[in-house]
């Protein structure tokens, strides 16, 4: 596959994960969307990083993905936590937690 392809996937990529962020009222389907575009963007820096022939950018997705894993361990944890006080996910609701 050519590099063209790889970055029209990452862009399509992106743009369903912003618009499921921006749409979307349920916590975890957010999470979700903002996992799809971290996986984006570490699509690009692969692909980059094998036109110029240079594993950094390979090195950098590996700590990358090791990152968002925790990151999503941690949202997650979260999610359950508020669903345990409030008894749902919905975004909406939590307006309770402003001043």
């Amino acid at each position: 596959m050519n590099p063209e392809g790889y970055f029209l996937l990452s862009a399509l990529m992106l743009i369903i994960g912003g618009y499921g962020v921006i749409v979307s009222r349920n916590a975890i389907r957010v999470l979700m969307c903002l996992e799809i575009m971290m996986n984006a963007a570490n699509i690009n820096l692969v692909t980059f990083s094998r036109l110029a022939g240079d594993l950094s950018g390979q090195l950098f997705v590996t700590f990358s993905l090791a990152i968002a894993a925790a990151e999503a361990a941690v949202g997650f944890a979260l999610i359950l936590l508020i669903y345990r006080l409030y008894g749902t996910v919905e975004i909406s609701v939590l307006s309770k937690l402003r001043y």
